[in-house]
């Protein structure tokens, strides 16, 4: 079993990005300062600004919730998914919006759902201001539902990752995550023998890290010059820095040291090990580049704030390559 025999065929996914490219583009004004194909898009709004916007979903992970009736971290899921990838342009989230779709409106349901989107929203310090509620009878059951998130931030154009300031020996470091986050379930869905608890371990909500990044790029500014939050495809979003650098993944989380639920999955999924490092995030949840000269200050920092980092591997020129050295099973 392997992602694509899930039902999910990712190289098809990027194919479609890369088709629609040229239509998307064709609406884009001088202000779009980028569109499809980052992690959020930018928007100059003045001279020295501008807003980035990002939205997703949660995937089928939605599917486990319904069955366990656990609703209580699908809304971080949702929130995370948004905000940390508006992280990833060097803007910070300033407000959210949610749409949830239904067979049938089932109000407890409902408010444990948003009552988890709120509690995101105020952990990363932003403001959920609007939503839309659909119930729509025919094209979902009375227990299906849907959630779709979209979030704006803002930054002044001297904050916005670019690339520019990336120099070959500039190091890889990687912030644990708190479980497989929102990306994968339609494999994971499919390990054999999960059982009730489980299928409520592997509801682990995605890590929110707006707090963490703010507080790293107040530190160290000028020396942290790229991020990457690692959601489907694994480490195949860390080339996005740039375009003029391969990036070399040489160490990374064993397989002991992930999360119990994340052992189970993969030992019974039997993935061989490129599967798995380009479906899952193997443990990995946010990627910071940084300068090498100040790496191991920006570890002790980290680690003195609660979080458990790697040193993952370092940068090097090239042509936005990545190349993994590492499987560590």
């Amino acid at each position: 079993m392997d992602y694509k025999a899930a039902g999910v065929d990712v190289e098809k996914g990027d194919l479609f990005v890369e088709k629609i490219k040229k239509l998307v583009g064709s609406t884009y004004n001088d202000k779009v300062v980028s569109g499809v194909g980052g992690f959020s898009a930018l928007y100059k709004i003045a001279d020295d600004r501008v807003l980035s916007a990002a939205t997703d979903g949660v995937g089928t992970k939605l599917l486990l919730a319904i069955e366990t009736k656990n609703y209580s971290g699908i809304g971080q899921d949702l929130v995370a998914m948004c905000v940390n990838d508006i992280l990833c342009s060097g803007a910070y989230p300033l407000f959210f919006l949610d749409y949830y779709a239904t067979g049938k409106l089932d109000l407890e349901v409902s408010v444990q759902v948003l009552e988890s989107i709120v509690a995101a929203c105020l952990e990363s310090e932003i403001a959920l201001i609007g939503g839309e509620t659909a119930e729509m009878p025919g094209l979902y059951s009375e227990n299906d539902l849907d959630l779709a998130g979209f979030a704006i931030g803002d930054a002044k154009t001297t904050d916005i990752f670019t690339g520019e300031n990336i120099s070959e020996g500039d190091v890889v470091l990687g912030l644990a995550s708190s479980g497989f986050h929102s990306n994968g379930y339609s494999l994971l869905r499919k390990t054999p023998g999960l059982t009730m608890e489980e299928k409520n371990l592997l509801l682990e909500p995605t890590k929110l890290y707006v707090k963490v990044v703010k507080a790293l790029r107040e530190s160290y500014k000028s020396d942290i010059v790229g991020l990457s939050h690692i959601t489907g495809g694994g480490f195949e979003n860390l080339p996005r820095w740039s375009d003029a650098f391969d990036v070399i993944i040489d160490n990374g989380p064993c397989f002991e040291e992930l999360p119990r639920i994340m052992q189970t999955c993969l030992h019974r999924l039997e993935l061989k090990p490129d599967d798995a490092y380009s479906t899952f995030n193997m443990g990995i949840g946010l990627a910071i580049l940084c300068k090498k000269q100040r790496a191991e200050e920006v570890v002790s920092f980290l680690q003195r704030r609660g979080e458990k980092v790697w040193k993952l591997g370092h940068v090097i020129k090239g042509n936005g390559k990545l190349v993994r050295n590492f499987s560590c099973q």
